[in-house]
């Protein structure tokens, strides 16, 4: 049994291991992420994580969407999270890059309404950190 699959997070009655793949598109699926903007995404991810007690295990993304490899506590409900990391980089973004994302989006906005959250349980996770770490950053 892989040491990675097999490690057990605990927190004062609870011992689980629960991992999630997340992946966020940008509205209308716009390349509007440059690796800067993506640099911030994941320094933004990884205090929003810290804040929720969230283990941010991986971050990669592409011009149009972000994936985050994460461990959350069986307390934390997922949909909440995925809403206020949403909320606070989308603000933060188009605050920190208005000219930049202004090209892209005329309204006050940057994630699309939907998201895809999965179980980390049937993928390995090196395998799952892999394709992450793959994934195709812009050059500029």
């Amino acid at each position: 049994m892989s040491t990675e699959k097999s490690k057990l997070r605990s927190h004062y009655h609870c011992v689980y291991n629960l991992t999630y793949h997340l992946v966020l598109v940008t509205k209308y699926r716009r390349k509007c992420f440059t690796k800067p903007i993506l640099n911030r995404l994941e320094e933004l991810s990884r205090e929003l994580c810290e804040k929720w007690d969230i283990e941010l295990k991986e971050f990669g993304g592409e011009s149009d969407h972000i994936h985050l490899l994460l461990s959350m506590h069986p307390n934390v409900m997922p949909s909440r999270f995925v809403n206020n990391i949403k909320t606070v980089t989308s603000r933060l973004i188009r605050k920190e890059y208005p000219d930049h994302m202004r090209k892209f989006y005329w309204k006050p906005l940057l994630w699309t309404r939907a998201y895809c959250i999965i179980t980390a349980g049937g993928a390995p996770l090196e395998t799952l950190k892999k394709y992450i770490e793959n994934q195709s950053k812009p050059e500029s």
